[in-house]
């Protein structure tokens, strides 16, 4: 039965359409059954039914044509309860339905079972037998894992436009298709798909020996050469769109072009006896393993510009075909894995979207796409991408669609989106320097997360009034060996001056197994619960000692700085942790450096962290929660796992309690308390999390804006009332729903969800 099963799915898996997979599956378990008939119904949505599809041994004339509703029928009596039905008689069942077109009636036993992905009834999977058989528990195992097969094939049809298709390239009298991915970037983008297609493929360049190295070293020389002026032309392309921070994102791809990161490690395997090619394929391969391994989707996504360079190395090696584009006036580029080098190529003015199938909000393409005012879809992994070229597109960068081929009702919907962004733009430039301060008085201090020195002028440019959370180790992933005190003192001073005189808090080294470095490799089997943050630098506090004192001496004349120490779960960490900080301050003054001792604070990130939070809090100087790792931890939830993704809300009532408790253990301490992460930057969160009586919110810039303009119009006796009737609840959806309408009541749900009127 095993070996059935792989059968099946291979066939099923490499099927060229959902009709013939539908074929494959009831050809395939009748035979393995020994049944007469197995047969497919799937739900159709738009009428209510569920509709035969496919059939071994009932009249195929039938399919498409026989229906019935969740009302009826023993497959709708499947569908409707979402279980398993055996029916040893099943003609006798008050709800056996006949169609003549079938010929059902000659079919005694009956074996039906739900075909469901991501909960929800997409169909009914049925065998039934001429003679009354009783179908036991290997039967019925074999048909819900056939089932299960089966689910991931028709969901993804449904998304790929295999059922409601995309149909031709003019779209004309074709229904649109909505596609589901991550917002990389704010805002609305209708126009023409423009779709590019990767350089040259990597992962099929086979393994070779060579004797003559000195010629492959001139390959490789040559193609770094070549794309190193790639890269300085597409820089200077941009450079009257970009700042010169926001260009610094080019200097990390010629960084990585250099001997010390990827075209040193291509040499030495040249120099080993491998062919260019093979040479550079291994090498990606593994700076893509050590990257794609990452927690934190800000630094995992360094593997697109990895996959970007080695394309473009390969693409001169083998002396590649370069594709040749038009680019209309609102043009979207659509493709596989977008990359910096694409935004440059499109002519000034034309670009007017972003589309990635693969990526996520924190690749270097999204934070130019931010940067620029580009509307930006990422992680959209239904797309048929390659289909897309030259049809139109509307693509939403707040809810993370894409529709193909919009009708014109949804296109005079996004037309009004695009005139209300328009109009709250306008509004929202005039409170760039107004504090944020509620109707009643009540002041909140709104701050930016950064990383990288082009994320400075974007949160100066929306009023940021400091840095929330600085992520030190963005400088440790771009060397080739741990900084040293002068270059790390070199980067940290930039930021503080440029918030100066503006509080910086600097998070230290937050690396470990799941985000490692290529020259301090970690290898763990759940790198979510091990060695990582704080624990690593009290482990090699040889290393902990050397970034302090660099952020210290840093701060020297300024004194804006504010340290953070990440991952702390209990209180023995924390005084391990201001041991050193205190004895690398002691040793600057010792050594003769005006410095003045900094506020050290903690981020409450695991749980044991809240339970601790009052004796934490009285040990340190503030306190900041990570919202995105506490809601995960506390859930069990990774939200970056499709399957479990839909169960991270951070406005669940546990997340909620546990950010009261927080809070609570702070006020008694006399301590502040911030929070950072998605929750902050989302502006109906912010009106609890203000009402729970947080000091300051640290977000990514683009949020800053509208969480100011409806905090300004909320008074905080308003809030707290909200909040109270939000920790009633006892279901995240009801905490958003509440919250929506009632925001919405005082005319204040503008801000929140652009586009959220749109009727699909």
């Amino acid at each position: 039965m095993l070996g059935m099963l792989r059968t099946i799915s291979q066939e099923v898996n490499a099927a060229r359409d959902l009709p013939a997979a539908l074929a494959i599956i009831v050809r395939r378990v009748r035979a393995a059954m020994n049944s007469h008939v197995c047969s497919v119904y799937l739900y159709n949505a738009e009428t209510d039914r569920y509709v035969l599809m496919a059939t071994e041994g009932l009249n195929k004339r039938a399919v498409g044509k026989v229906s019935m509703s969740p009302g009826e029928g023993l497959v709708g009596l499947v569908g409707s309860r979402g279980e398993t039905i055996t029916l040893e008689d099943a003609m006798s069942h008050p709800r056996f339905l006949y169609f003549a077109e079938t010929g059902e009636e000659r079919y005694a036993s009956f074996l039906g079972t739900p075909i469901i992905h991501h909960r929800q009834v997409l169909g009914v999977l049925v065998v039934q037998q001429k003679e009354r058989r009783q179908f036991d528990e290997g039967d019925e195992a074999f048909l819900i894992t056939m089932s299960a097969q089966l689910s991931g094939v028709i969901a993804h049809a449904e998304a790929t436009g295999s059922i409601r298709g995309l149909g031709s390239k003019r779209g004309k009298g074709i229904q649109e298709a909505r596609f589901a991915g991550v917002p990389g970037a704010p805002g609305v983008a209708m126009g023409t798909a423009v779709v590019v297609l990767p350089r040259a493929d990597l992962d099929v360049v086979p393994d070779r020996t060579t004797d003559d190295i000195a010629g492959e070293l001139i390959i490789l020389d040559q193609a770094l050469g070549a794309v190193r002026e790639e890269v300085r032309l597409l820089s200077a392309r941009l450079v009257k769109r970009l700042r010169p921070q926001e260009q610094a994102l080019f200097d990390v791809y010629l960084m990585l072009l250099d001997d010390n990161a990827l075209a040193g490690d291509v040499r030495r395997l040249i120099k080993s006896g491998q062919w260019a090619q093979g040479a550079l394929r291994q090498v990606v391969e593994k700076h893509l393993q050590r990257f794609e391994r990452m927690d934190d989707d800000y630094l995992s996504e360094r593997a697109a510009d990895i996959k970007d360079l080695g394309r473009r190395l390969l693409s001169h090696m083998q002396q590649a075909h370069q594709q040749t584009l038009d680019y209309p006036d609102n043009c979207i580029l659509v493709s596989e894995e977008l990359s910096p080098g694409m935004l440059g190529e499109v002519p000034p003015g034309k670009l007017a979207g972003l589309v990635s199938v693969a990526g996520s909000r924190n690749s270097h393409t999204a934070i130019l796409a931010r940067a620029m005012g580009i509307p930006t879809v990422v992680g959209a992994q239904d797309l048929p991408y390659t289909r897309l070229d030259g049809i139109q597109l509307i693509i939403d960068g707040y809810h993370g669609d894409v529709f193909t081929n919009p009708g014109p009702v949804l296109c005079q919907q996004y037309q009004r989106v695009l005139q209300e962004e328009e109009s709250i733009s306008r509004e929202l430039d005039s409170l760039r320097q107004l504090p944020c301060i509620t109707p009643d008085g009540h002041a909140l201090t709104l701050w930016a997360n950064t990383g990288l020195l082009a994320d400075v002028p974007r949160a100066l440019e929306r009023g940021a009034e400091g840095v929330g959370l600085y992520r030190s180790e963005v400088a440790f992933m771009s060397t080739a060996r741990f900084p040293s005190e002068s270059e790390q003192v070199q980067l940290y001073r930039e930021q503080l001056a440029a918030f100066h005189p503006r509080p910086v808090t600097m998070r230290t080294l937050d690396v470990g197994g799941d985000k490692p470095l290529s020259y301090f490799p970690i290898k763990e089997d759940n790198p979510y619960l091990g060695w990582r943050g704080i624990r690593i630098s009290l482990d090699h506090p040889e290393i902990f000692s050397v970034q302090v004192r660099s952020m210290i001496k840093a701060s020297a004349g300024l004194d804006n700085l504010r340290i953070l120490l990440p991952m702390i779960s209990g209180v023995h960490e924390l005084e391990d942790a201001l041991y050193h900080i205190h004895r690398a301050w002691q040793e600057l003054v010792d050594e003769g450096h005006a410095v003045t001792m900094p506020a050290v604070g903690i981020m409450i990130e695991v749980p044991s962290a809240v339970y601790q939070a009052r004796d934490l809090a009285g040990m340190a100087d503030f306190i900041s929660v990570g919202s995105n790792d506490l809601t995960q931890y506390l859930l069990a939830v990774d939200r970056n796992n499709a399957r479990v993704a839909d169960l991270y809300d951070y406005l669940h009532p546990a997340v909620l309690q546990a950010l009261q408790q927080v809070v609570t253990a702070a006020r008694e301490c006399g301590r502040p308390v911030s929070i950072c992460g998605e929750m902050a930057g989302d502006p109906a969160a912010a009106v609890l999390l203000m009402a729970m009586g947080f000091d300051s919110l640290s977000m990514n810039a683009t949020h800053l804006p509208r969480v100011k303009w409806l905090l300004r119009q909320m008074p905080i006796q308003q809030a707290r009332q909200l909040l109270q009737q939000a920790m009633q609840l006892d279901s995240p959806y009801l905490v958003h729903s509440t919250l929506q309408l009632a925001l919405e009541d005082m005319g204040l749900g503008k801000v929140l969800n652009p586009g959220a009127g749109v009727q699909i």
